[in-house]
């Protein structure tokens, strides 16, 4: 497949997202930018939210992850199961009891002005990051199998990226994003499925030989239970997975915005439920697939890419799809599953930036009603811009596996909201709220000189996503000591 025909793939996908933005962003208003006038099926954002949970970190990132973890990343996706619980329950009650817009909001009602502040910024820079981490995975897949053909360079791939981005959510939002999301995950899924069938059917198995093969034995090991100490070990990849879920999608603006576009609370429950047990079987798929790559590349004699000299292991699969033998089917449907999974969680990720700074930072609510969509597009504007930047710095910064290092990343910028959530959920207490800050921020800084301590002075032991309620608890215990006595 040429770069020529992965352009014209690429204009003709977005074509259609287009379309649905036409259609959708017709009332360009506000509150369907943010909320899609709570009109949206319960249904539709649970299938949605499934591309945009997974992403293209998903798609690419944890097939190649098999080779070093095997299937261990099933341990964290249990987890997540755990968490989706907590968020239907605890987290999803009451923001529907509050009706925000921003999550956030919730924090000033509860604590102050700083405390909203706070958590809103820790937002910001999370997202920020997890955003970039997605969209620079599709990025150096379209330089290395597209752009680097004609000299194009990097920073032009990824303001090309956004650009579309923009383009087809400056009008409906949120409104919008409900709607491709689940044409987007329904690319991704069957990108997937065809891919594990060609490989099979290239190697001569039928789907029930792959499961029983010798190979994928290699690979297909889910619990780690021998060496507490491990990084992988089952309790602290589910502790962590489940503390992830409640912080990454709970607690952040982006995903639970989807839901909040529910009609009801019960909508929202039910969307949340479903989905997150399709998560746990689509994640299993990927799995599966990550190890028939590595089994297909090592029958037929492929390297792992390089890029700047450095294996790459999340370039396998669009090495195979693209530049192997398996035909032209599997390198469409290759990438029209990339473009989906990546850009069905950045498009929301940016639809979300946008509103937390424009309510939590701005205060768009209290500006004139005349100057509220100028505010909301310009803003819009300068999220993308943001985004390009601190994407093209991950190219020269970032040296290990993408979804390994977004979820490390989370460990340190969630912690602080996980503090002050639970800290407003299960106390009575007020705080001083003018050091809210400087609990969040001391907080972050202990976790980084804790995950930075080597394994040696620790007895051996390997500090894993355990950071992450690690650092909630250090934040609560801090926020404890700036309560108001009365």
């Amino acid at each position: 497949m040429t770069a020529t025909h992965i352009l014209l793939l690429i204009g003709c996908y977005f074509l259609m997202l287009l379309a649905i933005s036409y259609f959708t962003g017709k009332n360009d208003s506000n509150a369907d930018f943010f909320k899609a006038g709570k009109q949206s099926p319960w249904y539709l954002v649970a299938f949605g939210m499934v591309g945009a949970s997974l992403s293209g970190v998903t798609f690419i990132s944890v097939p190649g992850w098999v080779e070093t973890s095997q299937f261990s990343y099933m341990q964290v996706v249990f987890g997540y199961l755990a968490g989706y619980v907590v968020i239907a329950y605890l987290l999803l009650p009451l923001y529907y009891k509050l009706n925000v817009t921003s999550i956030y909001e919730y924090l000033e009602g509860r604590f102050g002005i700083v405390s909203y502040k706070t958590g809103a910024f820790f937002f910001f820079i999370s997202r920020v990051l997890g955003a970039s981490f997605r969209l620079f995975l599709v990025a150096i897949v379209l330089q290395q199998f597209v752009f680097d053909a004609w000299n194009v360079p990097f920073e032009l791939t990824v303001t090309l990226s956004i650009l579309l981005i923009w383009i087809y959510t400056f009008r409906g939002g949120i409104k919008t994003i409900v709607w491709t999301d689940t044409l987007q995950t329904l690319f991704m899924l069957i990108s997937v499925g065809l891919s594990i069938y060609f490989i099979n059917q290239k190697i001569g198995w039928d789907f029930s030989e792959f499961l029983a093969s010798a190979e994928l034995k290699q690979y297909s090991k889910i619990l780690f239970t021998d060496d507490f100490f491990n990084k992988t070990h089952f309790i602290k990849s589910f502790i962590g997975g489940m503390f992830i879920t409640i912080c990454m999608t709970g607690l952040d603006q982006d995903m639970m915005q989807k839901n909040l576009t529910c009609k009801s609370l019960k909508d929202a429950q039910k969307n949340v439920l479903s989905f997150s047990v399709v998560l746990i079987v689509v994640n299993f798929v990927f799995l599966l697939l990550g190890a028939l790559l590595f089994i297909y590349a090592a029958k037929n004699s492929i390297a792992i890419p390089l890029m700047d000299g450095t294996p790459k292991p999340d370039l396998l699969f669009p090495e195979i799809a693209l530049n192997s033998d398996l035909g032209i089917i599997v390198a469409i449907t290759f990438m029209l599953g990339l473009i989906a999974a990546a850009y069905s969680s950045a498009d929301s990720a940016l639809t979300a930036l946008t509103t937390s700074f424009c309510v939590d930072f701005l205060n768009i609510n209290k500006k004139p009603e005349n100057t509220q969509k100028s505010i909301r597009k310009k803003t819009h504007i300068g999220m993308s811009v943001l985004l390009i930047i601190v994407i093209v710095i991950f190219k020269h910064v970032l040296d290990k596996n993408v979804i390994d290092g977004l979820l490390t990343v989370a460990t340190y910028t969630y912690g602080p909201l996980l503090g002050l959530f639970s800290f407003g959920i299960f106390t009575r207490y007020n705080i001083k709220d003018q050091f809210a800050w400087v609990v969040a921020l001391t907080s972050v800084v202990l976790i980084v000189l804790i995950a930075n301590i080597p394994k040696e002075a620790l007895g051996g032991y390997e500090v894993g996503y355990e950071l992450l309620p690690l650092n909630g608890l250090i934040t609560f215990i801090g926020l404890w000591f700036i309560r108001k006595k009365e």
